[in-house]
């Protein structure tokens, strides 16, 4: 939550509203139909987003048509931030209402609680602010992407994440692993719903260790 502020911040990517081929056969999500699935994330998102939150969207929202993709928007819950992703063709459409959206962009920093979040569709490899810990010596900065969903892509990203963490440097005279905190907000990691930062970074870690 937001210091003095009564809303919270979540996160979330390639949610794919009114896309049947992601059901069906790329991340094979199990809904009888589309219109099944589009029902059940709107049920989910609006379950734990209020009015006043901020959610911020790391692309791929809808594969609809720019009407649709409209009345889905305007449904949703929350103050909406979206970070373009290669599926989002709906905003093509002059027509469509950019006013639903608080702010539209390719690439993001923002600050949550006192920590700088790197916000992108793409997952980046070397993010701004990547060695920088507090005085806990816990990360100052994280990089929240999509795009990869649950794919052999993820897996390469994990080894480099592994690789990074145990690469040693000297700092001061004192040797260190060099932090990195690359975090796919993937939707069906969460069950569609969004989650804030703190809930993704567990739900990024517990994964990793599973594996």
């Amino acid at each position: 939550m937001k210091k003095g502020l009564c809303y919270m911040r979540y996160y979330i990517a390639d949610c794919h509203f009114y896309h049947s081929a992601m059901n069906e056969r790329m991340d094979k999500r199990g809904f009888k139909t589309v219109e099944e699935m589009n029902e059940y994330m709107i049920q989910q998102w609006n379950s734990r987003v209020r009015k006043n939150d901020e959610i911020v969207i790391l692309g791929d929202l809808s594969f609809g048509k720019w009407k649709e993709t409209e009345q889905l928007v305007g449904g949703l819950n929350g103050r909406k931030y979206l970070i373009t992703g290669n599926h989002d063709r709906f905003l093509n459409e002059k027509s469509f209402n950019r006013n639903l959206f608080m702010k539209i962009s390719g690439y993001e920093e923002m600050y949550d609680n006192g920590r700088k979040v790197i916000l992108c569709h793409y997952p980046t490899f070397c993010y701004n602010g990547q060695n920088r810990l507090d005085g806990f010596g816990n990360p100052k900065s994280y990089m929240l992407h999509g795009h990869v969903h649950n794919t052999v892509d993820q897996i390469l990203i994990d080894k480099f994440v592994k690789e990074t963490r145990d690469t040693k440097r000297v700092i001061q005279g004192k040797e260190q692993g060099i932090p990195c905190h690359i975090i796919n907000c993937f939707c069906m990691w969460s069950d569609y719903i969004p989650l804030t930062l703190d809930e993704w970074i567990v739900v990024n870690e517990r994964r990793r260790l599973e594996k």
